[in-house]
């Protein structure tokens, strides 16, 4: 935002310099970037009156004119194309000098006297070269120094402003900040109502209520536009950057810049019936007013009448319909359009204007009606005109105050000082809110034009600026901290990373987005939740598991001749269901490669599943004690032999195997993979150790090798064995799985050692082996198991 410090001063004028005015806005919070001058260091130059404009005699390029300073007539040759009588330009004297330190010297040019030099705005650091010289507005009076006339003694601030502080894109905003830093009133601008001196209306239809839900409109009929904007209209733009083109559009300007809220005037004589706030079709056509014809999608918000689209809502207006030089009659808008439904379709075209950099960050919800009226005074003032009656049309959807409290023990203790309640009352009124004694502090509601305003620290964070950053105390801060027990029972997610880096895996962070393809491959009955504007196409859906993204790490890792990949990640998966998106946190970690570094001891063995299996069986020692299982079940994602699923006291909470063949050949993976992911939730809890006295007796063991069907899965027959042995049986293992020479095909032997021992005793021979017994018979009965010779 670039404002003139003279513009602001008519607001609100504290008694401090340029420099100590951008200094206090800069700790406000208003950051200021640069301070220029308007214009450039020059002296000597009037008003002139071009009299007369002769061609020279030896020159073609050249003219002599006779120039007016009010008094006396000067003879000046000039070489700018636009020199002719009748207009008022800048004239240096003899003796004048220019920016640069460029003296105006009497001279000669082709054997013709010149006394002085007509200017350009360049010649004059004022603006850019036009080609010829600065046309000065005929109410500017002959022969007044340049600098008074057009006020140059004046200074550009240019503003850094963050997306939160809309409400500073106009000189009102700004001078509402600097009023409350000094203590003082705004002078506001007449928006009182323009009483209508007509009956001439359009009929204002909303259609697309959520995208705009207030919007304006007011005829005016019989303007002269050929009038020109008056000179201190013209250098306020020109100081904000824009150049006058005529006075409705420039007033529009005007108050953008004044009362930051964005207007439009449409030529009535082209428009269709009456205004329509509509949703674009999908392909319509809009000739902009820069010339450039847009094809509209479906959720472009557009203003138009019966017929067509007349400009892009929030953005600019259409060629079509816009002012020109026949204008006679126009429809003056002024709305609000939500900010979130605003934002990114300026972009989404390549565009970027005044209007949109407003509305996408909030114009003032209640301003549109007091912006019209001052146009239209405005209006009227300049080029005459007839206006109607102000037709309003406002839906449900339009914002609503917040209503904020405030503690009084909350300011002392956020901003390290107390704040007198008097002057925390008139910080807050000065800013816009109604505030309200309560017990303990206020009770606040926002002003319409603050949409950054939403809960107490915002209102701290108010307070502090206004009170001066540079006046807050530096002291250390303090404060009674309690130290929390961590239950001895919760494992934290870094005693889960640090364990599996100790067992050689890497962290990977990927992206919460993931390739659909591969993720549809990996989980085909699924739908995922896609993004509507993803960062790329390989990055839209939202993840369903972390299996997706490490294995696009581990395809990006072979490509680079890294063969030896282990990687794990934890983080949060969306999982659509029927009560809505679920965010479910994991663990995941895919291996693949040799099981161990290249070293000149050991084969180079590749993994396989029951590695993968052993790193997983090693985490949940971090939560020994639940009781976890592993069973064999397939998975889309998954080789249907060597997958199983994990269960925690019956409840599925995770996956194990190896990556699927025809996977591996769709994403290009040359050799085994193996996965697993598991819920945190279910390995971040533990039963807490308890202490049982040492048995001062000794343990018997007995080993059984039985032969089953091979169908009979190990943990099933542990299971049996451990049931019948009794209550004598303190450690049950699996330690030997033997297939071929001398056993059925059709069957297997599986070896388990029972270890029995009793705490208050020695077991004797009977009873070890009557315990063995239950359990053989147990087998024999539920698996058909005989004891191998």
């Amino acid at each position: 935002m670039k404002f003139s410090e003279q513009w602001l001063r008519e607001w609100v004028n504290p008694e401090l310099s340029t420099q100590e005015l951008a200094d206090q806005i800069t700790m406000a919070g208003l950051e200021v970037d640069a301070i220029e001058a308007v214009a450039g260091d020059f002296s000597g130059v009037i008003v002139g009156e071009i009299l007369a404009a002769e061609q020279h005699p030896d020159a073609d390029k050249l003219r002599v004119c006779k120039v007016s300073d009010g008094k006396d007539e000067f003879q000046v040759v000039c070489g700018a194309p636009n020199a002719r009588a009748g207009i008022k330009v800048p004239f240096a004297m003899v003796g004048a000098v220019l920016p640069g330190n460029f003296k105006i010297k009497k001279a000669k040019l082709r054997g013709v006297e010149s006394f002085g030099m007509l200017c350009g705005p360049d010649e004059l650091e004022l603006g850019e070269s036009t080609g010829g010289l600065m046309e000065l507005s005929p109410e500017v009076q002959v022969g007044q120094n340049l600098r008074d006339a057009l006020g140059l003694d004046d200074k550009l601030i240019e503003l850094g402003l963050t997306p939160n502080r809309a409400d500073c894109l106009s000189i009102r905003g700004i001078a509402r900040d600097v009023a409350v830093l000094n203590g003082l009133e705004i002078k506001t601008p007449d928006c009182a109502p323009v009483a209508a001196v007509n009956d001439d209306q359009r009929e204002i239809t909303i259609e697309a209520e959520a995208d705009c839900p207030r919007y304006c409109g007011r005829v005016i009929r019989n303007i002269d536009i050929t009038r020109p904007s008056p000179v201190w209209l013209q250098e306020k733009l020109r100081r904000a950057g824009l150049r006058s083109i005529d006075a409705v559009v420039d007033v529009t300007n005007y108050i953008l810049l004044e009362l930051g809220q964005p207007l439009h005037g449409f030529d009535l004589a082209k428009l269709d019936g009456g205004i329509r706030v509509r949703l674009a079709e999908q392909g319509e056509k809009l000739t902009l007013l820069d010339g450039q014809e847009l094809e509209l999608r479906a959720d472009s918000l557009v203003i138009a009448d019966e017929k067509k689209a007349l400009a892009l809502a929030g953005i600019m207006g259409g060629k079509e319909s816009a002012v020109g030089e026949s204008t006679k009659d126009i429809f003056l808008e002024s709305a609000f359009f939500a900010p979130e439904k605003l934002a990114g379709r300026a972009r989404s075209y390549g565009l970027h204007t005044d209007s949109s950099h407003r509305f996408e960050r909030g114009v003032d919800y209640e301003l549109p009606l007091q912006a019209i009226e001052r146009a239209t005074r405005l209006i009227t003032e300049i080029v005459g005109g007839e206006p109607g009656p102000v037709v309003e049309r406002a839906t449900s959807h339009l914002p609503e105050p917040q209503q904020i409290s405030l503690r009084e023990a909350r300011i002392e203790k956020m901003l390290a000082m107390p704040v007198p309640a008097e002057r925390v009352e008139a910080i807050l009124t000065g800013l816009g809110l109604t505030v309200q004694s309560a017990d303990g502090g206020w009770t606040t509601t926002t002003p319409s034009w603050r949409f950054d305003l939403a809960i107490e620290v915002d209102l701290l964070e108010e307070l502090a600026r206004i009170v001066g950053y540079n006046n807050l105390p530096v002291k250390p801060i303090t404060g009674s901290l309690e130290i929390t027990a961590v239950p001895e029972g919760r494992v934290g997610v870094g005693d889960v990373r640090r364990r599996m880096t100790a067992l050689g895996y890497q962290e990977a962070i990927t992206y919460s987005f993931v390739d659909p393809v591969w993720q549809k491959a990996m989980f085909p009955g699924v739908e995922a939740v896609s993004l509507i504007n993803p960062i790329s196409a390989d990055l839209a859906d939202m993840r369903l598991s972390h299996w997706p993204g490490l294995l696009k790490a581990v395809a990006h890792n072979l490509n680079r001749q890294q063969s030896r990949v282990r990687l794990f990640e934890t983080g949060l998966c969306f999982i659509p269901g029927e009560s809505g998106l679920q965010q479910e946190a994991t663990l995941s970690a895919v291996v693949t490669g040799n099981r161990a570094p290249e070293s000149w001891h050991g084969k180079g063995e590749r993994v396989d599943f029951f590695d993968a299996k052993g790193d997983l069986e090693s985490l949940l020692t971090l939560v020994a004690g639940r009781d976890y299982r592993f069973e064999a079940a397939e998975h889309t994602a998954l080789h249907p032999g060597q997958s199983a699923r994990i269960l925690l006291n019956g409840e599925e909470v995770g996956h194990i195997g190896a990556l699927h063949p025809s996977l591996s050949k769709q994403f290009d993976l040359e050799q085994a993979v193996y996965l697993f992911e598991i819920k945190l939730a279910a390995i971040t809890e533990r039963q807490v150790p308890v202490f049982h006295t040492p048995s001062r007796y000794p343990e018997v063991r007995r080993d059984l090798a039985v032969v089953v069907d091979r169908a009979v899965a190990a943990q099933s027959l542990l299971d049996m064995a451990r049931k019948a042995a009794g209550e004598h049986l303190v450690n049950l293992n699996l330690f030997d799985i033997y297939e071929g020479e001398g056993i059925d095909p059709q069957r297997k032997s599986l070896a388990i050692g029972l270890t029995y021992r009793d705490s208050s005793r020695t077991l004797n021979e009977e009873e070890v082996n009557e315990s063995v017994g239950h359990v053989i018979r147990a087998l024999e009965e539920g698996f058909g198991a005989t004891l191998r010779n």
